[in-house]
């Protein structure tokens, strides 16, 4: 099987550094003007857009998740500073990550493993594994961390092409927002091309905009197409 490199892994890791937006109308004060008027808005189905089935789409959200939500990486990291009268002071974070291999390595962001002591991640039940990072590029916000898991533990979420996103199409986030692991929720892409910055202000080129709930602690999460890929 082909071992993919650190520096190949961010290279060609799709931006996980997802941000949440979305344009809300306010339209209330014109309702009174149209509900008189409702009949005369047609609500035959547009041109070009096929009738969505909700059985469907619902099934697509169960089977994504069912596969996928394993691969999805607990990310806890320890700071160990020193107190103001001199005594050790501990301090933890929490983050997402995506298993992306088969010898345990986690792409995930710069910014949640960034100045930790000690790396601890778990794939979901009671069991957690020490990791290490591999390699780390804060000016793109992206890491690389490992851990020793039996590979029948290891669930590899695949990438995709991120060259054939196209504004519209439906999306899935995975992570643990607020510590609560596993969160699914989902939207669609809204923008493509997006800049952004970095912590360190660097600015990023590129970025993916969807409207799915990102919350703080879905950091490193994947933002999956409905085929499951990252």
């Amino acid at each position: 099987m082909y071992k993919l490199s650190a520096r190949q892994i961010l290279l060609i890791a799709l931006l996980s550094a997802v941000f949440a937006a979305g344009t809300v109308a306010c339209i209330d004060r014109f309702s009174s003007r149209f509900q008189s008027n409702t009949s005369a808005f047609s609500e035959a189905q547009p041109a070009g857009v096929s009738d969505p089935s909700l059985a469907t789409d619902e099934q697509n959200n169960v089977e994504v998740y069912r596969a996928i939500s394993p691969g999805v990486a607990y990310i806890t990291s320890t700071i160990v500073q020193q107190g103001y009268f001199g005594n050790v002071e501990e301090g933890q974070g929490g983050g997402s990550g995506s298993v992306i291999d088969d010898q345990g390595r986690i792409l995930t962001n710069y910014h949640v493993i960034e100045g930790a002591q000690r790396l601890s991640v778990s794939l979901g039940g009671n069991k957690t594994y020490p990791a290490r990072v591999v390699g780390g590029d804060p000016d793109t916000d992206l890491a690389v961390i490992q851990i020793d898991a039996p590979r029948d533990q290891l669930t590899v979420i695949p990438l995709g092409d991120s060259d054939r996103l196209v504004v519209g199409q439906k999306v899935l986030a995975i992570g643990n927002p607020f510590g609560l692991d596993r969160t699914l929720t989902t939207g669609v892409i809204s923008g493509l091309q997006r800049p952004i910055r970095a912590r360190n202000n660097r600015p990023i080129e590129g970025a993916v905009q969807t409207d799915a709930s990102i919350n703080p602690g879905n950091s490193g999460g994947p933002l999956l197409d409905s085929h499951g890929r990252m």
